[in-house]
């Protein structure tokens, strides 16, 4: 072997014995500062993170658990069952019977189509309908605002994903447009918003209650989730009405007839207890057929009461219309001479056709030459110009004394929404002319409830009463508690009052009021054929008139009375035409419905000179 060779194997051993060496370089052991920076870190985090907990569970766990609780828990108000309204015989006028409130929460249902399929029958509502309302991606669609309890009950049982059942109400009226100027209505949310449901809305609402629930973000409940009653609801109070449905119907009806047989606008009618001032009957009509005129259309309910075209008002018109009353008005003049001793009913007045008093022109409604009549006969043949001669007698202070003394120009104790004081004049505000219009009744406006009152007052023996329209209030037990008796006062002397009773009986037997006669009963009252003010002008409606009838029967033992007005009719302008026909078939049905004797009493009518219809127009 060459030395070469030799030296170049010996290289190549001694390579292979020597250790490898790291292509990094000699290892090196970590630096134990760099160990305490790692662990101090580690430790800071965690503690950072422990007192970050510590702060959460701790400190502020009451405000977090309140907000984490508000995003899933609400309270939710439970309304309570609004109370019913019945008349003076326990008949349902208003009640809300309890339903299932179907409502979804659209965001949570995926097979809509599949889901409408299922539940149709169930919610009461068809597919092709159902679907759109599942559809809609809102969170809180109403499916069924009405759903009967059984229906309900079966729906809340099968829990459909995102459908809630909730517990409601629908107020209906059984009777249909019976008495609805008086019961009056509910908006959407269930609250009273005109008539009695108005004025006794906190009593008949109730109390209500408040339930804890869990729900969406949408508000809707969750799925098979529980509500926990809080506070229960508390039903609400009823009322017992003194209307009576029979007369209230067969009075509508007869309203209703000859309002349109008139062409009129409104009918109005009242038929109060002459003891206890309870309202039996109280008609407010408006005729939807005929053109308002300059006066405008009058809000109705949108229903026929049995006669096209005829509605119930929304207003309650004998409380919340003032008008120029007429010849009816002449009760105050007549009243305030007798109780002054200024006349007696066979006082005799020297009537001329006309006078002009102040810049006015004044007349009877008929031409005649000078007339000598008595008290009773410029009553019973409604005279204007023999009026106002009484009224002289009796003077301004004594005429405005005794409107306020009958009643006008004060609201009722009924204090009905809407119910007008009227508008009356006063000394500050009188004109000479007034001496006339006011005996006569043509510058005061009042409302015919006022009218009713003070006529209500002489079959009362001149004991004034406070009407009344709710007779007790029935409590959710079925307890009745009964309202007080209506406060009264003497507002005439019974010998007053018997006089112009007897008075007014002669305007039924020998007067423009024969129409309202009732075989086998007296009857005593007075009409008058009104004109009316052309609105914002110092005018009259031309031709136009209100047609009124208001007495009282059996005018020897009064029980009931009455008033009747038809606003504006066309066929016949007078009272005695117009109105006092509804007043003798509605007050005969009462008589005879109450079972009231016939008094059998042989009346004898005035003799001499008799009066037409048309004589009682101011």
């Amino acid at each position: 072997m060459s030395t070469h060779q030799t030296s170049t194997h010996s290289r190549t051993r001694s390579s292979r014995s020597r250790p490898a060496r790291s292509p990094q370089g000699p290892s090196r052991r970590p630096s134990p500062n760099r160990l305490i920076i790692l662990v101090a870190l580690f430790v800071g985090i965690f503690g950072i993170l422990s007192l970050r907990v510590i702060q959460l569970q701790v400190f502020q766990h009451a405000m977090y658990a309140k907000i984490s609780a508000s995003q899933v828990s609400q309270k939710i108000t439970t309304t309570a069952l609004r109370a019913g309204i019945y008349d003076r015989n326990g008949q349902i006028l208003a009640v809300s019977r309890p339903t299932s409130l179907v409502i979804a929460d659209d965001f949570q249902i995926q097979h809509p189509v599949r889901l409408a399929e299922a539940m149709s029958a169930l919610v009461q509502v068809p597919v092709d309908k159902l679907v759109p309302l599942l559809s809609r991606k809102s969170g809180y669609v109403v499916l069924n605002n009405s759903l009967d309890l059984t229906a309900g009950r079966k729906l809340r049982s099968m829990f459909f994903p995102g459908i809630v059942v909730q517990d409601s109400s629908v107020r209906s009226y059984p009777n249909g447009q019976i008495a609805l100027a008086t019961l009056g209505g509910t908006n959407a949310a269930g609250a009273g918003s005109v008539g009695l449901e108005y004025a006794y809305q906190k009593l008949l609402a109730g109390q209500n209650g408040l339930t804890r629930e869990l729900t969406s973000t949408s508000g809707v409940n969750l799925p098979s989730s529980r509500s926990t009653i809080i506070r229960a609801a508390k039903p609400g109070i009823g009322l017992e009405l003194t209307l009576d449905t029979s007369l209230q119907f067969v009075a509508e009806r007869v309203v209703a007839k000859q309002l349109k047989a008139t062409g009129g606008i409104t009918g109005q009618a009242l038929v109060m207890d002459v003891k206890t001032g309870e309202i039996l009957a109280d008609v407010s009509l408006v005729n939807t057929k005929t053109n308002p005129g300059v006066l405008g259309p009058i809000p109705a309910w949108g229903k026929n009461v049995g006669v096209p075209g005829i509605q119930e008002t929304i207003n309650n018109l004998p409380f919340a219309q003032a008008y120029e009353p007429g010849s009816v008005f002449k009760l105050v003049t007549f009243s305030a001479a007798l109780q002054q001793g200024l006349v007696t009913p066979t006082t005799l007045f020297t009537v001329p056709n006309s006078v002009t008093v102040g810049s006015r022109y004044f007349h009877d409604a008929e031409n005649h030459a000078v007339e000598h009549l008595t008290t009773t006969q410029i009553l019973a043949q409604s005279s204007n110009i023999g009026t106002y001669e009484i009224g002289l007698r009796v003077g301004t202070n004594g005429l405005l004394a005794q409107v306020e003394r009958m009643g006008f120009g004060q609201r009722t104790s009924i204090n009905f929404p809407g119910e007008t004081s009227g508008l009356l004049v006063n000394a500050s505000t009188w004109y000479a002319s007034d001496q006339v219009s006011l005996p006569i009744g043509q510058v005061d406006a009042v409302p015919p409830i006022q009218v009713l009152d003070a006529y209500n007052t002489i079959a009362n023996n001149g004991v004034f009463i406070q009407p009344k329209l709710v007779r007790a209030y029935v409590n959710s037990s079925g307890s009745v508690k009964a309202m007080p008796a209506s406060a009264t006062r003497v507002a005439l002397s019974p010998t007053v009052a018997q006089t112009i009773n007897q008075m007014l009986q002669q305007v039924v037997l020998a007067g423009t009021g024969t129409n309202a006669i009732i075989p086998g009963y007296s009857v005593a009252g007075k009409t008058g054929t009104a004109t009316i003010p052309y609105p914002g002008k110092d005018k009259l409606l031309i031709g136009q008139y209100n047609a009124s009838f208001v007495g009282f029967a059996p005018a020897n033992n009064p029980v009931l009375s009455m008033i009747v007005i038809i606003e504006r009719p066309q066929t016949t302008i007078f009272g005695g035409v117009a109105a006092a026909p509804i007043f003798q078939q509605v007050m005969s049905y009462a008589l005879h419905h109450y079972g009231i004797p016939s008094n059998g009493a042989v009346q004898k009518p005035l003799t001499g000179k008799g009066a037409s219809v048309a004589s009682d127009v101011t």
